[in-house]
Order: structure tokens, then C-alpha cells, then sequence
């Protein structure tokens, strides 16, 4: 069976991505999942131009996409598809958005692209290689203060129905770090502590596809990605996620609820 390489993984997220950005200043059809989860004619379009591609390239791939769910596959790979990370976002022409791709085999993720076209900046990593953006190594930061740390988070679609709406926390840590923001791309954010620009991302409630590609982008930068529980698994349900500079890990484990 053929797998796919790093070139490959970085070919589709771009031609994701200018789909994304053709589409970015045209009124959208906005649909919506639930109340605030909206998907539009353009998340359909990127997805349609990667499985398409994927199919014709990598048959018999294992797939698991945000707006089509899963598509099963025999060859021992699967694919993390979110082919439009940042849809509220992307709906209200605001441009943080991106596309995320990852490659796992035999249930590890071994390759993952992240790319923003509003920016053009391809973060990409392979397991054991290390990460890059536009083509340059790039490493988590050697923060190890809390008060001098700033962070990024997100919060759940049903934040207004269930206990673990992470509020609390955005408050706690706004009041003892940098400041907490809130992008509304768990791959950006991710990719982001990669590059060292956040020093933290952490999120409940997220799917595989939101977290597939950016968590092994970060590990590759040198970041400590773990669940919530400090666990090592953080692709699997319930998913949550830490991705932290390895001085403030532990801290921020310790922090949140």
C-alpha cells in the first residue's frame, strides 16, 4: 500500500486551503449542526476536493472527517480530516481559520499538517523528525512561569448545558498567567504552541480530527501534549487536550479542573 509523505500531507492542506481562501469574502450558506456549531458551502467544498484526492491517491484508507463522520477503510491507515477548523469564525469573515490533516497507521499518528491561507503558514511535522513552519524547525517555548505564561483555549459547543464548560478555568489562569485567549481553532492554537507563540492550548470536548495533526505538531516542537487527566492519549473519547511548554505542564495540570 502506498502511505503518504510529508509532501503529500502539505499539497492537500494547501489545496484545502485555497479553496478556503477563494471562497473567504463570498456570502456563505450557512447550515446549522446544532445551535452553534454552523458548517458552510465552502467546509463542503475543501472536504470534497480531500477525500477525492485521498480516494484516488491512498485507496482504502480509513477516514474520519468532521462533516461526512467516517469512512471505512482496510490498509491499516487512517486519516483526521477537519477540512475547515475555525468555521464560526470563517461564517462571520473573520480570517483565523485552517485546514487540519492527519496521517495515523496502526492507530499512530505519524504524520500532520496545519494550514492557515490567510497567513500562508504550513505547519507540518512526521513522528520523530521534528516540526517545521514554512519550512524552519520550530520549538515549543522554555517557559517555566506561570505568571509570565500566556495561554489559549476554547470552550464547547454546549457551554451553556454542561458542567465542564472550562469558564472557571479561563478565569483562574486570566488571573495567575500572561492572559488567556480565545481563537476558535483548536488546530491553530496547537500549532501556535508549536511555534512557541502561546505557551499553552488546552480544551475539553473536542473530536480527533480538531486535535490529530496539531498534537503531533506540538510534540514534535518539543511541547508535552497530554488529556486533561495527564494521560498519553488524547485522539480518543472523551477527548481533551493539554499541549504545554514542558516547564508549565505539570503546573497547569495541577490548575485545572
Amino acid at each position: 500500500m502506498m502511505k503518504p509523505t510529508l509532501k503529500d500531507m502539505e499539497r492537500l492542506a494547501r489545496g484545502a486551503g485555497a479553496i478556503l481562501r477563494d471562497g473567504y469574502n463570498k456570502e456563505h450558506q450557512v447550515k446549522f449542526k446544532r445551535v452553534f456549531d454552523p458548517v458552510t458551502e465552502i467546509d463542503h467544498a475543501s472536504e470534497e476536493f480531500l477525500l477525492k484526492e485521498i480516494h484516488a491517491h491512498f485507496p482504502d484508507s480509513h477516514i474520519l472527517t468532521e462533516e461526512s463522520g467516517e469512512i471505512k477503510g482496510a490498509n491499516g491507515g487512517t486519516w483526521y480530516i477537519d477540512p475547515l477548523d475555525g468555521t464560526v469564525n470563517y461564517s462571520h469573515h473573520v480570517p483565523l481559520f485552517c485546514v487540519s490533516i492527519a496521517y495515523a497507521f496502526d492507530g499512530v499518528v505519524i504524520l500532520g499538517a496545519v494550514y492557515d491561507p490567510m497567513r500562508d503558514e504550513t505547519f507540518l511535522a512526521e513522528r520523530g523528525k521534528g516540526a517545521t513552519l514554512n519550512g524552519k524547525r520550530i520549538h515549543a517555548s522554555q517557559t517555566i512561569e506561570l505568571e509570565k505564561s500566556l495561554l489559549v483555549t476554547g470552550f464547547p459547543y454546549d457551554a451553556w448545558h454542561t458542567e465542564q464548560n472550562n469558564f472557571s478555568n479561563f478565569e483562574k489562569l486570566g488571573k495567575i498567567t500572561q492572559g488567556v485567549r480565545r481563537f476558535g481553532s483548536a488546530a491553530i492554537d496547537a500549532a501556535y504552541v508549536a511555534a512557541g507563540r502561546f505557551d499553552a492550548f488546552w480544551e475539553y470536548s473536542l473530536k480527533p480530527w480538531d486535535i490529530a495533526a496539531g498534537g503531533l505538531i506540538a510534540e514534535e516542537a518539543g511541547a508535552t501534549v497530554t488529556a486533561l487527566d495527564g494521560g498519553a492519549d488524547y485522539i480518543s473519547a472523551p477527548q481533551s487536550v493539554l499541549a504545554a511548554a514542558p516547564g508549565v505542564h505539570q503546573k497547569l495540570l495541577a490548575q485545572i479542573d
